[in-house]
């Protein structure tokens, strides 16, 4: 990986975003995007609230792009500035460059506001934009256009495993021979009426309204939900070769790329986390990374009781002895669930953790759960050597996806 991109609730740009989540800082406040009443069960969510995309897109395309897709641009554009190409980068062979981005859910305002219109005011009053604003694929479709990559292109959708699921595939498509170069990521802009309305209905969500800053508490006892966020993150990754040959710095490797299915229910993970167990010893095996040494885990951590406890049993299952000297902790603590682009943003985490070789800690974690036992950085930072990191991301219908990340160098 050369280059790195965050649009985060915490912060955006990737300095900001990494600084806050080192600091701890929550991005949880009452939802502002809509008038959330008390006819909302959940009135709170982890918005983006000082993204500016005019330095990336003219007022026309603010206009014409949905929310989430307008997070993958500036994103890109972030990881694709950091890993020093910009525009058209010259000397890359365009039909050797490729992009691959995840959205869960996809233009969701738009729908809900061009169905609106189909109800309100009739069928003549539909944007003629609705479609191309809505379909999940028109992010790498746009990134595409942006920087002339011509080469493998497309989206992927696995629920809050999407970008997980882009990542790797990016990965997989450099190992074959057919890129050299991948823009991968993903991004989420669902906190409308009808997502929360659903989610909430699912009871999958925190009713901690009161305390929005304290109400995502992955692995506490008391956790009651998850908290909606939305944002995006984007990654560049590139052959050796590649990299080597323009002198690139190099974040980190991805070594490890497993992934399953649960074949279990449509939401609810099994007891003991069948499915990530085999996600994350696949990419163990993957990359040919021993148990002893991982040092870090980004959790799936969603702070719903069932996820929370079976990835704990998961993670002693896989790492066995070992899972009691790693690092595992939840970003999602600060940042809320970003759903389809948690994978990528959260990638983002265990990459930097494998380059500065910090680690971000879960906050809200107060009244431990004696059935999340592993050490989830409830007390801060931490500071120290990562040579492998991995991450989680598991999406309703049962799909896992776990990403190994070696240290470079």
């Amino acid at each position: 990986m050369t280059g790195l991109g965050l649009v985060t609730p915490v912060g955006v740009g990737l300095g900001n975003a990494w600084a806050a989540l080192l600091e701890g800082r929550s991005g949880g406040a009452p939802i502002s995007h809509f008038e959330a009443t008390e006819a909302f069960a959940t009135r709170i969510a982890c918005e983006v609230n000082d993204f500016d995309p005019s330095g990336v897109l003219e007022p026309k395309e603010v206009r014409r792009y949905d929310r989430f897709a307008q997070f993958a641009l500036v994103a890109a554009v972030q990881a694709m500035e950091d890993a020093g190409l910009d525009g058209a980068p010259e000397g890359i062979d365009p039909e050797r460059f490729g992009v691959i981005m995840g959205s869960g859910i996809g233009g969701i305002a738009t729908f809900e506001e061009q169905c609106g219109n189909l109800l309100e005011r009739g069928a003549g009053r539909v944007s003629p934009f609705f479609v191309p604003m809505f379909i999940p694929d028109i992010a790498p479709g746009l990134v595409s256009i942006r920087f002339d990559a011509r080469g493998p292109n497309y989206a992927t959708v696995s629920a809050c495993a999407s970008s997980a699921h882009a990542l790797g595939d990016a990965a997989r498509i450099i190992e074959r021979g057919d890129a050299d170069i991948m823009i991968a990521g993903g991004s989420e802009a669902a906190i409308t009426p009808l997502s929360v309305a659903g989610f909430s209905a699912m009871k999958a969500m925190s009713t901690r309204n009161d305390e929005p800053a304290r109400a995502s508490r992955p692995f506490d006892l008391t956790r009651d939900g998850f908290v909606m966020g939305e944002g995006a993150g984007c990654v560049i990754l590139e052959s050796r070769e590649s990299a080597e040959a323009r002198g690139a710095p190099i974040y980190a490797r991805l070594a490890g790329f497993g992934m399953s299915a649960d074949a279990y229910h449509i939401t609810a993970p099994p007891p003991e986390g069948r499915g990530a167990q085999a996600a994350m010893r696949a990419a163990l095996e993957d990359g040919g990374v021993a148990v002893e040494e991982v040092g870090y885990i980004n959790a799936h951590g969603t702070s719903t009781p069932q996820n929370d406890v079976s990835e704990t049993i998961a993670i002693r299952r896989v790492l066995g002895d070992h899972a009691d000297e790693v690092v595992v902790g939840s970003t999602k603590s600060m940042t809320g669930h970003l759903l389809g682009a948690a994978g990528a943003v959260e990638a983002v985490v265990a990459i930097m953790a494998c380059a500065e070789g910090r680690i971000p800690p879960t906050i809200n974690l107060e009244t431990p759960d004696p059935e999340c036992d592993l050490d989830y950085a409830s007390d801060g930072a931490r500071s120290r050597p990562v040579e492998v990191a991995l991450t989680n991301s598991f999406g309703f219908g049962g799909h896992n996806v776990c990403l190994a990340f070696r240290r470079e160098g």
